[in-house]
């Protein structure tokens, strides 16, 4: 099984004339992001030393110019799963759920969740199966039950939303 990463923060614009950036952090505790340093690429081949310097200003062990932190712009930082602290009862990080098994209140299996994508109006399941791939949005009312030890999450989908044309509106075949 491959390696899960999480993305905790992403490196921005360059600060100044010495190598440091913007840093945006995605962790709870924005200062939080140094303890996992070093971070690493998507891929975890690259690796990344972080140094706060106060606020959302970094230091990238290696880098010392305005151009070399240019060219870090909108680096992705990862730290491996595994390195996160254990989540609360009933709480679970999203990368968790990739690989479950997505399965609907009478029991059938809808297929396995892929990925779990957030573009800023909330988080969605991207689950693959059955030949096709299914988005649902990940709320309480269509994932009511998240099993991670059992291995699988219960979804109900929202129903089709069917919009008929207004009479006059019909459009010739």
């Amino acid at each position: 099984m491959a390696v899960k990463r999480v993305m905790v923060g992403e490196i921005g614009r360059p600060h100044g004339v010495r190598g440091l950036v913007r840093l945006r952090a995605f962790t709870e505790d924005p200062a939080a992001i140094a303890a996992y340093s070093p971070l690493t690429d998507e891929t975890g081949t690259r690796r990344f030393a972080i140094t706060l310097k106060g606020g959302d200003i970094a230091a990238v062990e290696g880098v010392a110019d305005r151009d070399a932190a240019q060219r870090l712009t909108g680096t992705k930082l990862f730290v491996d799963r595994d390195r996160l602290p254990p989540p609360e009862d009933e709480e679970f990080y999203l990368v968790d759920l990739i690989g479950l098994a997505a399965v609907t209140e009478g029991g059938d299996v809808l297929g396995t969740i892929r990925a779990v994508e957030d573009h800023g109006a909330g988080a969605f399941l991207i689950i693959a199966g059955a030949g096709r791939e299914h988005l649902l949005p990940f709320t309480r009312a269509v994932v009511p039950l998240v099993d991670i030890a059992g291995g699988r999450v219960t979804v109900v989908p929202p129903g089709e939303i069917l919009v008929r044309p207004e009479p006059g509106e019909e459009h010739a075949a």
